[in-house]
């Protein structure tokens, strides 16, 4: 089935429905939306051959929607990038993609524009494509690809996760099972790049005719999220764990009006403890996990909404830094180097496997080969599972700090760091030692007006953790350098860790 069949059977059954707002403002609605994605189809049916690649170059906007679905609808195949790429980076993915065609919004046609056939949202060869009768869905299988993920390749070149419309349909009813169930009167907000996760997140509420928003700023701006919860209501979006610390840190947005506010999907890289008890604390139980990567989107793990609210709940909050249990349709085991399945307790790497796993890498069988030996998606990631069945990641695999032999997790020392109420963000990272072949650093970034301490830092986490555990250098900077969907840098951190002190005695 035809992912776009979504938008043409609202368009048929709540026509006049909003579908897709800019701010406060509607954009379109369902009628108007389907006859759009018809036009734009067939159109782009006249520039395509079947099955090419249109790569999506935009911020976030309408048009951008209007894109994706207009490409399944043609039964073409969309290769969304994060618009904050260097030209350089988009000029690798198109290419690497063999893209026929550009779309773009116009603050970024001139970084693809020299990397193949671009159509601005802006030009008049856009409004033309939104003209004519338009075209019938093309017939697709569940096999059939309907998305190139370009993972954020923050070590090497990005690869390009094959995601299927059958894949797509897997995350998208997954959602409704096991996170909540989306009605006509829902919204979801996208806060984050619409190319990625956001855009994912999404899926389920174009499904069941749901109203999408779309900040006019097309940017993360907490002041302008809380005038938008107060606007629509019933409003759910996904936020990285950056940006749940940057909304409870804005002071406009904590002492705004929340009652719009239905849920906040988390995920994309650890949450930890201490931010998502204080965001609990400000905004309630309204906060979903969701593990999952650009290679099983959206569905790995779950910690519902109402595991979050039973504080009463043995064991609650070390349930709540888990991240929860195995979604409905995947199976998931934690492995040794031999991918044989390790005792509960015990930390390994993370596999899973499922019908939200992808076919593969694109055009890289080598990776491919690699990443899903054995039938199973080697995710990168260490966990490990307690004896009810809740998996905690700890680390990404090279991430791992060995020292005198002994393993290391910078999310436990970061925990710890985090608990000093003078600590806004932390990371810790390895450098180089001549005798332990690696020791720890925790990159600070303090709270404004708050002093922080090295020696006050290392009582804390003398306190808490193992003598062994506890960092033997500090790096304190203004902000954590993070990539285009929030997450830590942890390779440019490295590069910095020669200015970080010794360890107070």
């Amino acid at each position: 089935m035809n992912l776009a069949f979504w938008v043409e059977k609202w368009g048929r059954a709540a026509p006049d429905r909003p579908a897709i707002s800019l701010g406060g403002a509607t954009y379109s609605t369902y009628r108007q939306w389907a006859a759009r994605s018809r036009a734009l189809a067939g159109n782009l049916r006249d520039l395509c051959r079947p099955e090419d690649r249109v790569a999506i170059a935009m911020t976030n906007r309408p048009e951008f929607l209007e894109a994706l679905f207009a490409i399944w609808h043609a039964g073409l195949v969309a290769v969304p990038m994060n618009a904050k790429l260097h030209s350089d980076e988009f000029g690798y993915i198109i290419g690497h993609a063999g893209a026929s065609l550009i779309l773009a919004s116009p603050d970024r046609a001139g970084d693809v524009a020299p990397h193949g056939r671009t159509i601005t949202t802006d030009s008049a060869e856009w409004r033309r494509l939104l003209q004519g009768e338009g075209t019938d869905i093309a017939p697709r299988r569940p096999d059939d690809l309907a998305w190139l993920f370009y993972t954020s390749g923050t070590t090497g070149r990005p690869k390009g996760a094959m995601l299927t419309h059958g894949i797509m349909m897997a995350q998208t009813l997954a959602y409704f099972a096991e996170i909540e169930p989306v009605g006509a009167g829902d919204c979801v907000l996208h806060t984050a790049p619409m190319s990625h996760g956001s855009g994912c997140y999404g899926l389920p509420f174009v499904a069941m005719g749901a109203n999408t928003v779309i900040p006019e700023s097309a940017s993360f701006d907490p002041q302008e999220i809380a005038a938008l919860l107060a606007l629509h209501g019933n409003v759910s979006f996904f936020a990285a764990p950056t940006m749940v610390s940057r909304l409870i840190n804005h002071a406009g947005f904590a002492a705004a009006d929340h009652r719009g506010l239905r849920t906040i999907i988390y995920g994309g890289a650890p949450m930890h403890l201490e931010t998502l008890l204080r965001a609990m604390d400000l905004l309630g139980p309204k906060f979903a996990q969701i593990y999952g990567q650009g290679e099983a989107p959206m569905t790995i793990t779950g910690l519902s909404k109402a595991l979050h609210a039973d504080r009463a709940r043995p064991r609650w909050r070390e349930i709540m830094g888990s991240v929860g249990l195995p979604r409905v349709n995947v199976e998931v085991r934690v492995g040794d180097a031999e991918d044989r399945d390790l005792p509960v307790g015990d930390i390994g790497d993370v596999l899973v496997r499922g019908e939200i796993v992808m076919k593969g890498y694109w055009r890289d069988p080598a990776a491919s080969a690699e990443t899903l030996r054995g039938g199973w998606l080697h995710t990168g990631d260490m966990g490990a599972f307690d004896e009810e069945g809740f998996l905690t990641l700890k680390d990404r695999s090279k991430d791992l700090i060995i020292s005198g032999g002994s393993n290391i997790y910078p999310r436990e020392v970061e925990e710890v760091l985090l608990r000093h109420p003078g600590v806004l963000e932390v990371s810790v990272i390895g450098r180089p030692h001549p005798d332990w072949g690696e020791e720890v650093v925790a990159c600070v970034v303090a709270r404004p007006q708050h002093s922080v301490s090295a020696a006050e830092l290392d009582a804390l986490c003398l306190s808490a953790i193992a003598r062994f555990k506890r960092p033997r250098g500090y790096v304190f900077l203004e902000a954590l350098p993070k990539n285009n969907y929030g997450k830590v840098l942890k390779t440019e951190l490295r590069k910095l860790q020669g200015r970080a002190g010794e360890k107070p005695q």
